[in-house]
């Protein structure tokens, strides 16, 4: 019998399958895609995410795939720069690092594949979970196979299918009231012409609207426009497949900028595609022989890539509960109240990176709803853009350090 299935290969996946695996657990790694290079997958390491690498021992591989730092975040407010700030940010410890997902994944189930208790199973779903009276004792796979296992672990992302099937379901959460949900317009310019040698990580409001532009790991250039919810009056939001967005771009970028995505000719580029992003917790993680973790259990916003730097996290938290259960070989109802324990360390931490995204959409949505705020800022820039400066600075400590300690003890 297989020890662990594994649902979805994406950073929690791929990375708690290989430690189990390495460890001498026999584990079944479940991928529905069969590549892993999907449009949307999250890039940016904060030093939690970098941390948290090194803890796996990842960090090698992380460095042989495409990766480049960040230099620095600019805040720009009607082609005024508020503020600069440097990378690293901490006195102290590495800068963002741009990580190309899709290869470090592939990487990961490389190396795990050396194990011969390791088996991936890609181009497949999970199509059912089978029980045994109240428990979740195997899976169903798409192609006809039935798997009995010890546990299942869903991490096939937000939109899980695996959580329904268990009667799991999420809730928003009190602390993002009114930030539940981020709609961004994703546009990938990789002929455009680097604004600068150095990376910077650029958010720009201008004339109401927002939006954030950067290079990534493998020098393209990515751009997201923020659809506010305050204006779904506006045409170029509620009419968003028919606006002419390299114009609509240009015509609320500083004219720096403007210069050089008059540029990108190439009209294709500009067709976006729609990110639509809930961002909620699942009250219960985990049923008999059943967990959730990664955004199966906790979507989180955009908001400094919390996303796949909490995967790493959740990924090490359960490998520290369950390794010593599945060496031991335990009794599979023995599981059940590590399976608790993972959502008791794990949950406070989520819990409060949901509640520093949200604050940090709310500081946009102000700038957007009140016209005087922008055009102080603007105008008084030089003045203001410090103590602005010293305010981010202090809201990103948590999101880029993490809110406690993670280390792998197994």
């Amino acid at each position: 019998m297989t020890q662990v299935v594994i649902a979805g290969a994406g950073p929690t996946g791929a990375c708690l399958a290989l430690l189990l695996a390495e460890r001498g657990i026999d584990v079944m790694l479940v991928e529905a895609a069969k590549r892993f290079d999907r449009q949307f997958r999250g890039q940016a390491l904060m030093p939690s995410g970098l941390d948290a690498l090194k803890e796996m021992d990842l960090s090698t591989i992380a460095e042989t795939v495409p990766h480049q730092q960040l230099n620095a975040w600019e805040f720009w407010i009607e082609s005024k720069l508020l503020f600069r700030a440097d990378e690293p940010i901490e006195a102290e410890g590495p800068p963002c690092t741009l990580l190309s997902q899709p290869e470090f994944l592939a990487a990961v189930v490389e190396r795990a594949k050396a194990c011969s208790n390791f088996e991936f199973v890609p181009g497949t779903t999970v199509q059912g979970l089978e029980k045994t009276g109240d428990r979740i004792t195997g899976v169903t796979l798409s192609d006809g196979r039935q798997i009995a296992t010890a546990l299942v672990i869903a991490a096939d992302g937000r939109n899980s299918s695996l959580r329904s099937k268990a009667d799991l379901m999420l809730e928003q959460q009190s602390e993002t009231k009114g930030n539940s949900s981020i709609d961004v317009l994703w546009f990938s310019l990789p002929n455009l012409p680097p604004v600068r040698k150095e990376n910077v990580f650029y958010a720009i409001v201008e004339n109401g609207h927002s939006f954030g532009f950067f290079r990534n790991s493998q020098n393209q250039t990515q751009l997201g426009w923020g659809l506010s919810k305050s204006s779904q009056s506006d045409a170029s939001t509620t009419n968003w497949r028919d606006t002419d967005w390299q114009q609509q771009i240009i015509d609320h970028s500083p004219h720096w900028l403007a210069q050089v995505l008059q540029t990108q000719a190439d009209p294709d580029v500009w067709k976006p595609t729609l990110f639509s992003v809930a961002v909620a917790l699942a009250p219960q993680w985990s049923q008999p022989g059943f967990l959730l973790l990664g955004d199966a259990a906790h979507p989180m916003s955009p908001v400094r890539a919390q996303g796949i730097n909490m995967a790493f996290r959740d990924a090490i938290v359960a490998a520290n509960h369950l390794v010593p259960l599945l060496q031991s070989n335990a009794d599979a109802t023995q599981l059940d109240p590590a399976l608790a324990e993972i959502q008791a360390e794990r949950e406070p931490e989520i819990r409060r990176a949901q509640a520093l995204q949200a604050a940090e959409l709310a500081q946009g949505e102000l700038l957007h709803n009140y016209p005087i705020l922008r055009w102080g800022a603007s105008q008084f820039a030089p003045i203001v853009g410090l103590g602005v400066k010293q305010s981010w600075l202090r809201r990103q400590q948590q999101l880029r350090l993490g809110v406690v300690q993670v280390e792998l003890k197994v």
